[in-house]
């Protein structure tokens, strides 16, 4: 189960796709340096591999036990959490006036997906902390701003989300957590919430919880919920009125404490403005959603590599090119090949797709004008559903085949080839399950601007395929045409849906949104291969002798190839409508 942070391809995804080095010749990163990124991604990779990445099996074994309310996290959690926060990788992206670097989300992004390839449950808490840190810097008052978001920066303190009840699943507006205010400023927060990722530990002396609730005059349904922060160490000291009261016992991840919380009269502030909850919890979901397919990405990345060193490894077969007798290496056999390339083009077109959609957050932020900060907060907007859902699909179908690889050693745990799996599973899930970011994309942000976002997006994937026609040679093959193929699939089905929306025929859209975000993260993803191998292609021929500016020319030809073609049958599928459904419900009552 060993893990090698793909630092060089991780930096060259930065620079080519998400266009890092355009944003610093910019001056959108103020004094950022190219060697300053190559310093930050090496150190960040070395801590990854020898640091965090041996958690990874520990953490699958042990557990986090809960006694008498205390949660136990796995050995070597604790002396690896000290060392990620003493060496500043929690204040990586924090702002500077609370003690943070002030570094760009793209940068955070890459590190991000390298403490989730070396263990996803230890990755969690950090990833839960910076929404914590995003929420309260947009929405905290200038007392909570004081009192928290220095510790939260630094990872001397953790954060939680609670939004999900037992009644209530993705369902907020019956959810029943009560805050009643007490004067000063203060509310009394009693309610239960499940699924809180490390809701409690033992790595730090306090966590602070933001906790969806309602007040007394609420409104109905999800109008009237409000944000709250409930520590668990109150300012005087001593131990607010909550608890841990059970820990998931769960598919994967085991290493993640995923706890059920009880308030019992808790004290907690008001974040943000009453009733305005949601939104103000939105800022740390959306910061959590792009995390989540990071660990997408991450996963299929350490499933890749365990994979491959398995496949050159094991000897079954003799494969039809080998010039000698005996059994040979399985990558030597064509579908082993096959498995391999789909797992290592899946991962490196759902990296590009997480970073680009880093890069506008970060222009959303930091670009010089009005116009273009709306624009890049747009474009986010749009990609956002799409990093989350596209990358986690391709995390469990990676994680899938990495298992087939090893066969019957895959699955064994002995291996370690069937944690990925279980582990992936629930990123699919949680912050908005698939389906629902489907319908996000498809009936909020396709409609964003008349449209004009997406055309947008579209229009600059068709100037790449373009490119890929006029510059790329033979070894490109039919990545042009193919690549254009999926494109104009995914106009044809945006303009479809985009039709269905504007004539009242919500369920026709409702029925095309999952594959229609399959199909975006299909033409978007062979955008960025295409991306990638154009500027490798540009390498070469200038004399870089990089043996990797090949394999990347290689990697988006089989993607446009090979995965790209199911965009024909997904853009019918789309456009069909929700015609199957009538139908269907029939095949179901049956």
């Amino acid at each position: 189960m060993t893990y090698r942070a793909p630092v060089a391809e991780m930096a060259f995804t930065l620079r080519h796709v998400a266009g890092l080095d355009r944003a610093i010749a910019e001056g959108l990163h103020g004094d950022l340096s190219d060697d300053l990124v190559d310093t930050i991604l090496e150190e960040a990779g070395r801590f990854a591999n020898d640091v965090v990445a041996p958690l990874n099996k520990v953490g699958d074994r042990h557990g986090t036990p809960l006694k008498d309310g205390v949660v136990t996290m796995p050995p070597g959690y604790r002396e690896a959490y000290r060392a990620w926060t003493e060496g500043g990788w929690n204040a990586l992206p924090g702002p500077v006036e609370y003690g943070g670097q002030g570094l760009p989300v793209l940068l955070n992004a890459a590190c991000i997906e390298m403490w989730n390839s070396a263990a996803m449950a230890f990755g969690l808490g950090p990833l839960l902390t910076a929404g914590g840190v995003e929420a309260l810097s947009r929405h905290g008052s200038e007392e909570l701003r004081a009192r928290y978001l220095e510790k939260l920066v630094s990872g001397e303190w953790t954060a939680t989300m609670n939004l999900t009840e037992p009644q209530a699943g993705s369902d907020l507006s019956v959810m029943r957590t009560r805050a009643e205010p007490v004067g000063d400023g203060l509310y009394r927060i009693s309610g239960e919430k499940i699924y809180i990722t490390w809701g409690e530990h033992d790595l730090t002396d306090n966590i602070v919880h933001l906790v969806l609730a309602r007040l007394p005059d609420a409104p109905a349904g999800t109008r009237g919920i409000s944000l709250f922060l409930v520590p668990k160490v109150l300012p005087d000291g001593s131990r607010n009125a909550l608890k841990c009261a059970g820990i998931e016992h769960k598919l994967g991840i085991h290493g993640s404490p995923t706890c059920t919380m009880v308030y019992d009269g808790a004290t907690g502030w008001l974040v943000g403005e009453p009733n305005r909850g949601l939104a103000c919890m939105f800022t740390m979901m959306n910061n959590a959603r792009l995390g989540v397919g990071l660990q997408g990405v991450a996963i299929a990345e350490r499933a890749y590599q365990q994979a491959l060193l398995y496949a050159r490894d094991r000897r079954q077969g003799r494969a039809s090119a080998a010039s000698e007798g005996g059994a040979s290496p399985i990558i030597e056999h064509p579908d082993v090949q096959r498995m391999l390339l789909t797992m290592k083009a899946l991962t490196a077109a759902s990296r590009g797709i997480c970073y680009l959609t880093a890069e506008a957050i970060d222009r959303a932020h930091r670009a010089p004008d009005e116009a273009g900060r709306k624009a890049a907060q747009a474009r986010a907007s749009l990609l956002t559903p799409v990093a989350k859902a596209f990358s986690t699909d391709i995390g469990i179908e990676v994680a899938s085949l990495g298992i087939q690889v090893h066969g019957g050693m895959g699955f064994v745990e002995e291996t370690g080839a069937a944690q990925h799996l279980r582990d992936a599973r629930i990123a699919a899930i949680y912050e908005g399950t698939n389906g629902i970011q489907a319908i996000d994309l498809v009936t909020r942000k396709l409609p964003l601007d008349g449209g004009g976002v997406v055309r947008g997006q579209i229009g600059a994937m068709r100037l790449v395929a373009e490119r890929v026609l006029k510059e790329g040679g033979p070894g490109f093959g039919h990545t042009a045409p193919r690549l254009r193929e999926t494109i104009e699939s995914l106009d044809r089905a945006t303009s479809s849906l985009l039709k269905a929306l504007g004539s009242n025929r919500p369920e026709e859209a409702l029925a095309g949104a999952t594959p229609y975000l399959r199909l975006f993260g299909l033409a978007q993803g062979g955008a960025c291969l295409a991306q990638a191998a154009l500027a490798a292609n540009a390498a070469a021929k200038a004399g870089d002798g990089d043996p990797a500016h090949p394999a990347r020319i290689a990697l988006a030809r089989f993607f446009a190839e090979n995965l790209a073609t199911a965009a024909r049958g997904l853009e019918e599928t789309v456009t069909g409508g929700g015609g199957f459904l009538q139908d269907g419900a029939l095949a179901l009552a049956g």
